[in-house]
């Protein structure tokens, strides 16, 4: 699999690269929890959503042939276990602390910086109408912790996205309740723009399992090209990828080119038919911005497959 962009090491840096990686979708059903199918909505093509609201992962099974677990889908893997030592809360933001637990037994307190931080913690609802990316801090005795509050009540993923200093990257993931009267909503509605504040990200192209399929997101503010896109963790756009159904996680970054936007382009590759749903980061004006957008893997004559999917996790 190929890798998304190496991160950039100063601003003036990102003007040597192109603006293209490659998105790897896992499609093997590992271990870990999972909920419900992998099958797209009947009808359904390349959408975007309104959202709220990153380097790639190798080893993830193409199609599920490797025999590899897509990232995100396990507690522990290699020895490494992640943690939770909290809770998670709504309303007003609340410490969670979680360690990674090494091969020794002990919490691992040595970590690379990868994309400008040791630590990327990712949080989504089951149903994937709710994510946040944050950068918690670590005490000395290697407890990770950082300031949150979830939405809504229910079922939520936590992903820890590392490089252990004496070992190769991980997404590790592990499932969170926050107590109260869950009601799961569908994904959100099919469209092809995603809007946030007075900004919009126009999404083209389609995705089909099996060959690679370019997505291009063109970001606009009141109708204008955005032209000056700032960099975020090294790069112009920061995206994470998660599978419908069993949450398998991608975290990527383009590579890096001259122009600051107002285009951000990908190639994505999907191996299994279904539902995605993609979380774009970007930055101007000194604000970091996300917009959400759901795709699903359509047949290569245009059509999606005949099978539905209840989309309540």
């Amino acid at each position: 699999m190929l890798r998304g962009g190496a991160g950039m090491k100063a601003a003036g840096k990102l003007g040597s690269y192109g603006l293209v990686l490659v998105v790897v979708f896992g499609g093997a059903l590992g271990v870990g929890t999972m909920v419900g199918p992998v099958t797209p909505r009947e009808g359904a093509s390349v959408a975007a959503g309104e959202g709220d609201g990153h380097s790639d992962h190798s080893g993830h099974g193409v199609g599920g042939q490797s025999g590899a677990v897509p990232g995100g889908l396990q507690v522990s893997q290699d020895g490494y276990t992640l943690n939770p030592i909290s809770t998670i809360a709504t309303g007003a933001p609340a410490e969670f602390r979680f360690t990674v637990i090494g091969p020794d037994g002990t919490p691992v307190t040595a970590y690379q910086v990868e994309h400008d931080k040791k630590m990327h913690l990712v949080v989504a609802s089951r149903d994937l109408t709710s994510f946040q990316h944050v950068h918690p801090s670590m005490a000395p005795d290697g407890t990770w912790s950082v300031g949150l509050a979830v939405p809504k009540a229910g079922s939520y993923r936590a992903f820890a996205d590392f490089v252990p200093a004496e070992g190769e990257k991980l997404t590790l993931g592990v499932d969170l309740q926050a107590a109260g009267d869950y009601r799961p909503e569908p994904l959100p509605h099919v469209s092809r723009t995603a809007a946030v504040g007075d900004y919009t990200v126009n999404l083209a192209g389609d995705i089909v399992p099996g060959r690679a399929s370019k997505l291009v997101m063109t970001v606009s503010k009141d109708g204008e090209p955005v032209d000056d896109l700032e960099p975020y963790l090294g790069a112009y756009g920061h995206l994470v990828a998660l599978r419908a159904g069993d949450l398998a996680y991608l975290h990527v970054h383009p590579e890096e080119r001259d122009e600051a936007g107002p285009e951000v382009t990908f190639v994505a590759e999907a191996p299994s038919r279904g539902d995605y749903r993609l979380f774009l980061d970007f930055k101007h004006e000194g604000k970091l911005r996300t917009v959400g957008f759901t795709v699903t893997a359509v047949l290569s004559d245009g059509h999606a497959p005949s099978a539905t999917h209840d989309h309540t996790h």
